[in-house]
């Protein structure tokens, strides 16, 4: 199988991401920082070891400040629901993911006010359509770093300049840019940030982050045992144990602090130039075909490894499927951000979602370029 679905989940990992995962479920895969016994110790070393390795791959000031969680839309809802309260007013756009335009959805039910700003057909936002939306009463803005449909790369470095200077509090969701694009919480000026752990990060499944800065409230999301306080009916108040109740995935985290170590000693910047090439590549190629339609940026540059396309008069679906014939796996349809269609034209079809990884090759490329040429020219067979 040729695996292009790297926008969803990231396959394969590096070897030392199973490595660990197993070595953690053989041998301390028990409760950390539930037990003074040798297994629980090991499993809280891992757990903060993990904290440390992510807060210096983000520029995070104190490691206690990041909140594992199950993936990124668990930390979108976190910090959205823990954050804004009735008569809030949050901007945000309509190329965001359903996690965060439900959250934002169910709390306009409870007096949030929201303004979604509009993209181009690139999938960028204006600056200034941006600034002049900003009243007494904005909290917050939320910005989608790299579209998951379109691969449009947002300026979260001028974004959070706005925010600061107008005293909002700026949320970043890194879903399709952490652990490929450079992300520094204090130049960019984030206040939250939320990612997973399984796409970038080459982590496994059920893993994801985020990062909440001091001096930002936000109410408990649950209650529940952290092994801390134990002796009170009250939910601890500091950080990460407000957010943290229950066991942690401890194996999962065991294996995303590898995924991390491999991106730290490939190098950022190597795998996004590995993933850049492949996306030239394509673009190249299907630029040649007539009946295959691109969405979103027309050329490699300042985009995430996701291209969205579709092809003349065969319905995005069909196309995935015909593509799984061929031993091609990738995404079809709207790809959980619904908005963004209505404005590249394919609210009725949605688009075919190819999303490179650093393990992929350009031979993978090139299967895919042919398996798309003889589904269009087999397409009345």
């Amino acid at each position: 199988m040729i695996y292009l679905d790297n926008a969803a989940t990231s396959f394969p990992k590096p070897s030392d991401v199973y490595e660990e995962v197993l070595k953690c479920m053989e041998n301390y895969a028990a409760n950390p920082g539930r037990g003074s016994h040798d297994m629980s110790i090991k499993a809280s070393e891992k757990v903060m070891e993990t904290r440390g390795e992510i807060s210096e791959f983000f520029n995070i000031p104190n490691p206690l400040n990041i909140v594992f969680t199950n993936n990124a839309t668990e930390a979108l809802n976190i910090a959205i629901k823990g954050l804004l309260k009735k008569r809030d007013h949050v901007i945000s756009t309509v190329i965001e993911h359903n996690s965060v335009l439900r959250p934002l959805n169910y709390l306009s039910k409870n007096g949030v006010q929201f303004t979604l700003l509009g993209v181009n057909q690139s999938g960028y936002i204006n600056i200034n359509g941006l600034k002049n939306e900003i009243r007494k009463n904005t909290k917050a803005i939320i910005i989608n770093h790299a579209s998951n449909v379109l691969g449009t790369i947002q300026n979260i470095k001028e974004i959070g300049k706005i925010a600061k200077e107008n005293n909002i509090i700026f949320i970043v969701d890194a879903s399709q840019s952490a652990g490929i694009l450079s992300i520094d919480v204090q130049r960019d000026n984030i206040d939250l940030l939320a990612f997973p752990g399984h796409k970038g990060l080459l982590g496994p499944q059920g893993t994801g982050c985020l990062y909440v800065k001091d001096g930002i409230e936000l109410e408990n999301f649950k209650d529940g045992g952290t092994g801390s306080n134990s002796n009170l009916m009250v939910q601890p108040d500091f950080l990460p144990d407000k957010f943290e109740s229950g066991t942690l995935n401890t194996p999962g985290i065991a294996g995303l602090c590898e995924g991390v170590k491999y991106i730290k000693k490939v190098g950022r910047k190597n795998i996004k130039k590995h993933e850049e090439v492949l996306i030239e590549y394509f673009l190249n190629e299907i630029k040649k075909l007539s009946y295959i339609k691109i969405y979103g940026p027309q050329n490699y540059e300042n985009r995430a490894s996701v291209v969205s396309i579709n092809i003349e008069g065969i319905d995005s679906s069909k196309v995935g499927y015909m593509l799984n014939k061929y031993g091609i796996a990738v995404r079809t349809g709207y790809h959980c951000a619904p908005l963004i269609h209505g404005i590249i034209g394919t609210m009725n079809r949605g688009t075919v979602r190819i999303s490179p990884g650093y393990f992929n090759t350009f031979d993978d490329i090139e299967n895919l370029v042919k398996a798309l040429k003889q589904i269009y020219e087999q397409r009345k067979i």
